[in-house]
């Protein structure tokens, strides 16, 4: 995919944008969803984190389905377009450090377009 941006575009506003699924699909769903699987607590602790960080030129949004809820839960970082799937706060604090604070990748968590099947999921600790 090409840079779409244009010398004429303004500034973003943003310098990243994450997208946090905390999608709810009807119990059974062969798909499962992001929310189910912890999705919105963990994007609630990553909000804080970012914001204890100092990270004003970041947004942690809620989004709805990002139809890869079997591999979830997942989030997408724009504007480098890069998936991550994630179930602990360690996990979330690798992102927001590696990712978004020093521009590294967390290559262990990322997903590729490729991917279809679930991995070992390691259940967050987030207080019930």
């Amino acid at each position: 995919m090409s840079d779409r941006s244009r010398p004429d575009d303004p500034a973003p506003y943003y310098e990243a944008h994450v997208f946090c699924c905390v999608n709810e699909r009807p119990a059974g769903h062969p798909k499962g969803c992001c929310k189910e699987k912890g999705a919105e607590k963990l994007r609630n602790y990553m909000k804080a984190r970012a914001k204890e960080l100092g990270l004003a030129n970041v947004r942690i949004n809620q989004s709805g389905c990002l139809d890869r809820c079997e591999l979830g839960p997942t989030m997408v970082i724009y504007p480098e377009g890069v998936w991550y799937t994630y179930s602990t706060p360690e996990d979330a604090d690798e992102i927001l450090k590696s990712h978004l604070i020093e521009g590294r990748r967390v290559r262990r968590l990322m997903l590729h377009p490729e991917e279809k099947e679930p991995r070992p999921r390691v259940e967050a600790a987030l207080g019930e």
